[in-house]
């Protein structure tokens, strides 16, 4: 059984259109998240927290909203930001620093099961110890188990609120002229940041 780290049911939904319904639960895991300038391993120390304390294998997502004309803010505090100012805030500070408000949303996906894994020639899939310590931030290699990594990125802008589906920003962020609000989960799946993360790991998990 495969535990997804999340308090959100929204994202198990999503996760569970890539792999099989009755192989993932949630895991309702409030671990301390690490400050970091990137979602890499804020994700990974995540994963090793998620389990020890759960003792089977877990997936841990870190999301972000990457905006251009604010040299990457909010970025890994996309979600203490929304609490804070709320997302239509966030959009008309994107707006009135440029119009169009580019930005980019990016997922990574931390997967641990507590064994090692064949090195991979992908950068973003830091599948041996080494480089998983070092993405997390650790100069010892043997302080934890072994992480690996999945990236998805999405581009896209801020715009007004349009839509009343999924959750988070997805009423704010448009890509090719459509908000994550007004798709419907299985074209937002398709495109979204945290779809292509789930494909690349699902395609990886398959073989595991």
């Amino acid at each position: 059984m495969l535990r997804y780290v999340t308090t959100n049911p929204g994202k198990v939904r999503e996760v569970r259109e890539y792999l099989d319904d009755g192989s993932v639960s949630q895991l309702d895991f409030d671990y301390p998240e690490i400050q970091a300038p990137t979602l890499e391993p804020i994700a990974a120390r995540g994963a090793r927290e998620a389990y020890r304390h759960a003792g089977d294998p877990v997936l841990v997502d870190d999301a972000g909203l990457f905006v251009d004309a604010l040299d990457g803010f909010p970025g890994p505090y996309t979600a203490y930001v929304e609490e804070k100012l709320g997302i239509e805030r966030v959009s008309a500070l994107a707006r009135d620093a440029a119009d169009p408000a580019r930005a980019a949303f990016r997922c990574v996906l931390a997967y641990c099961d507590g064994e090692p894994f064949d090195a991979s020639p992908d950068p973003i899939d830091r599948g041996d110890r080494a480089a998983a310590a070092a993405a997390d931030g650790e100069d010892d290699a043997d302080a934890g188990p072994p992480v690996k990594l999945f990236e998805g990125a999405v581009r896209g802008r801020l715009v007004e609120p349009r839509g009343d589906e999924g959750f988070g920003y997805d009423p704010v962020f448009e890509h090719e002229g459509t908000t994550f609000a007004e798709m419907g989960p299985a074209k937002k799946n398709a495109v979204s940041h945290r779809g292509r993360a789930l494909s690349k790991f699902a395609e990886w998990y398959a073989t595991r």
